[in-house]
């Protein structure tokens, strides 16, 4: 079995709070790879409450982002019923939970990953999946992935690299069609 996680695609992330345009740019290729994709889907949402700029993350990243239940917090596509993980921080131990016990009832064969930002989220739950299912493959497709800058996609993807993630485009992905 593949699984797709797509992270934090949400508005404040796409012209929201700390959006911009290259981030839409993956927008419509990512909706067409989850209408298409033969798996599970899982996507992630960066929630925060009204309190966020009194937290630790908030004083070092001083913009008010993805506030449960605002328009910033929402998905930016449809998720067409899939399941929705939300997450305090920047790798989840819920997504890391629930693939360690959909692995036990069928195995995961590769896990695909696509989103924002490469250089916070996305590095954060690959490495913590990674050490969790040691004998699952990791994927990240680059192409539909944006960090916080082209510098930043550029480092995170060698780091991910060196712990054995494996980075993809999506003109080379080989996956299977519904």
């Amino acid at each position: 079995m593949d699984v797709l996680i797509v992270v934090d695609l949400q508005n404040d992330f796409i012209d929201g709070a700390l959006g911009n345009e290259t981030n839409y740019e993956i927008v419509k290729p990512i909706d067409k790879l989850v209408e298409d994709f033969n798996g599970e889907v899982i996507f992630t949402r960066d929630t925060h409450d009204e309190n966020y700029l009194e937290t630790l993350e908030g004083k070092h990243l001083n913009i008010k982002h993805c506030v449960k239940g605002t328009f910033g917090w929402e998905i930016r596509i449809d998720t067409r019923g899939n399941k929705v993980i939300d997450k305090p921080s920047f790798g989840s131990y819920d997504l890391v939970n629930y693939l360690c016990d959909l692995n036990k009832r069928e195995k995961i064969d590769n896990i695909y990953m696509v989103g924002i930002c490469t250089d916070i989220c996305v590095i954060s739950n690959a490495v913590m999946i990674k050490n969790a299912l040691l004998d699952t493959e990791v994927i990240v497709i680059e192409d539909l992935c944006r960090a916080t800058s082209e510098k930043a996609q550029k480092s995170s993807l060698d780091i991910l690299k060196s712990v054995q993630v494996n980075i993809t485009s999506l003109k080379d992905l080989k996956l299977a069609n519904k």
